[in-house]
């Protein structure tokens, strides 16, 4: 495995005449759990695509590891097939039954392998979801705010499951969120990112798993919510955990206010043109 699952250098990316990424320099070492806040529209999901090679219309250099999966807020399983067609969908090769059930016996969802998408809970889907990342044996995996969509106990539960499957496999994470705890639960680091460059780096030497009521916590909560314009006094319990900015919404043509794009999901694309990435 390489030393680093992710190294940017001065990365742009501009929509029309609006720049949403601004000279970004980011280093992720593999194995690492990395995750990103920020409010609406500052660039986030745009990051994302472009690690998943869902966008290549940048400047500047980005290395990522060669084995990477995404896993979207919307699970995006293909209705007409079932489960464990979707697990492996994508993959070289003959459609291989017994990976897909390999994958889904790790999320808790063998016994669906053959249910079809329409059927499942949002909890089942996105498990389904993240089977089919896990399949892919990643070097690095990019979640893109996959537990947005569920109640609140579901979101407890796959949350558990995300850093099981990340202490059984050690991939590199980023994990786009607005939720604060979430982050604090879950990473090694936190980023903050703001008007398209990270503008805070936190390292989170908390031991697993950990307690939100450790003062420790507590003060590393303070922090972040500081640094996100939140006041220091302001707790998670006050905002919901949510971060996202109230005037960003998303117009007809499918960009957000901001101009930063709507995010959409696509299985990730072959690698870069040369030039413009490199494999790690």
């Amino acid at each position: 495995m390489p030393a680093s699952a992710v190294v940017a250098r001065d990365l742009w990316r501009s929509f029309g005449e609006t720049p949403v990424i601004r000279g970004l320099d980011l280093a992720i070492p593999a194995g690492q759990f990395v995750t990103l806040l920020g409010t609406s529209g500052c660039g986030k999901s745009t990051l994302l695509r472009i690690l998943a090679d869902l966008d290549n219309e940048i400047s500047g250099k980005v290395q990522i590891a060669p084995r990477r999966a995404v896993a979207f807020q919307s699970p995006r399983l293909l209705p007409w097939k079932r489960v464990w067609r979707n697990v492996v969908l994508g993959l070289p090769g003959r459609p291989d039954k017994a990976r897909a059930l390999e994958a889904l016996t790790e999320v808790g969802l063998a016994h669906r392998a053959n249910a079809w998408p329409s059927t499942l809970s949002g909890g089942e889907a996105q498990r389904a979801s993240l089977a089919r990342a896990l399949v892919r044996d990643p070097q690095l995996m990019l979640l893109d705010e996959p537990f947005g969509a569920l109640d609140a106990l579901t979101r407890i539960r796959v949350q558990t499951l995300v850093e099981q499957l990340w202490q059984r496999h050690r991939p590199a994470v980023l994990l786009v969120t607005h939720d604060v705890e979430e982050a604090l639960l879950l990473a090694d680091r936190a980023l903050v990112m703001e008007s398209g460059v990270i503008s805070h780096s936190l390292e989170i030497n908390l031991p697993r798993p950990r307690n939100v009521t450790d003062p420790a916590f507590v003060a590393l909560r303070a922090e972040l919510l500081a640094r996100l314009g939140v006041g220091a006094a302001v707790t998670a319990a006050d905002t919901g955990g949510s971060l996202a900015s109230p005037d960003s919404t998303a117009s007809p043509d499918g960009t957000a206010s901001s101009g930063e794009p709507v995010g959409s999901g696509a299985p990730v694309g072959p690698a870069r043109p040369s030039g413009t990435t490199e494999d790690v």
